[in-house]
């Protein structure tokens, strides 16, 4: 199995991304490969040496920036390692495109070069949220800020095969995420969807409400996408404001200190927990190929998590 890796894409490339590499590969079988897209020259400086037949190289002149327009990025920057690794999956030289660059290029040009499934109206994104027991999946998180009912089924759908064969999850329930638990609640959007999701999924248990989403009864929580991507962005925002706050009190006094020292084991385990990076990054569902989307400040952990994911979705044939 072939992984295409841009090496370009995110806030420390191309460093973060061959480390992240290096450490897939020392974490799967032998049946794996990673070809890095990029500056050869760059790639190289933060190799350290390494060396192996299952990793590779291919170099690309071009960059597609966090901010340049997503729709042009395909004629715009064809030389670009975001594009010529999603354009090795079209072609069959890879079996998966992973990158931490710009997501709105990363899904345009995967699905102007995919194409989608028969019958998606529109690709999405599906995130991963862990939960004290278990995890849930949060569908749109982005892609579709303006989406429509029927959408909204489709991202129900679409979100739940990925909870079930890609995290393991069998016959997940499907949650609309609302300002109430009412089925008139929220705006004729949110009332029409509850209407449609009701009628066509035996697995939809109704509304849920923001203060319940992390010990609801759902598996699968459906939204638009700027309902999702703020969501998303607040519980990021609100778990780094929360451990540097821990951080701080924790050095006031000698006796917290002490305290912190004892219950290290458990802070470690509960960051581990909530780490976006133990998990990597979100498949975008719908197009007809694999590209693994991950955040622009992932590290290497993250990196080699998402190529694991996207190494996961090519073997449960997502």
């Amino acid at each position: 199995m072939i992984i295409a890796l841009d090496a370009m894409g995110g806030d420390f490339a191309p460093e973060t991304v061959v480390q992240g590499a290096i450490k897939a590969l020392a974490e799967s079988p032998d049946d794996l490969s990673i070809v890095l897209l990029g500056d050869q020259e760059a790639i190289n400086g933060y190799t350290d040496g390494f060396v192996s037949s299952r990793l590779s190289i291919v170099h690309t002149t071009q960059i597609v920036k966090m901010d340049d327009r997503a729709s042009t990025a395909l004629k715009a920057k064809p030389d670009s390692s975001l594009v010529r690794g999603i354009q090795m999956v079209k072609n069959g030289e890879a079996h998966a495109f992973v990158s931490a660059g710009n997501t709105g290029a990363v899904m345009t040009t995967s699905l102007l070069s995919y194409g989608r499934i028969k019958h998606v109206r529109r690709p999405a994104l599906g995130v991963y949220i862990p939960t004290l027991h278990g995890g849930k999946i949060l569908c749109d998180v982005g892609a579709n800020p303006d989406a429509k009912p029927y959408h909204m089924l489709q991202f129900a759908i679409m979100a739940s095969r990925y909870f079930e064969y890609v995290e393991g999850y069998k016959n997940p329930t499907v949650g609309l995420i609302n300002i109430g638990a009412e089925a008139n609640k929220g705006s004729e959007l949110y009332q029409e969807t509850h209407k449609l999701l009701r009628k066509e999924l035996p697995n939809f248990i109704g509304n849920i409400e923001g203060r319940h989403i992390m010990n609801c009864d759902a598996d699968v929580l459906v939204c638009d996408g700027f309902v999702g991507n703020t969501l998303l962005k607040f519980a990021e925002g609100w778990v780094d404001v929360f451990s540097n706050e821990i951080k701080a009190r924790i050095s006031d006094r000698l006796t917290y200190k002490i305290g912190a020292f004892l219950l290290k084991p458990v802070f470690k385990g509960f960051g581990k927990k909530f780490d976006y990076e133990e998990h990597g990054g979100t498949p975008l569902l719908g197009v007809n190929g694999v590209s693994i989307i991950t955040h622009g400040s992932a590290g290497p952990k993250a990196i080699c998590n998402s190529v694991l994911l996207a190494k996961k979705c090519i073997d449960e044939n997502l």
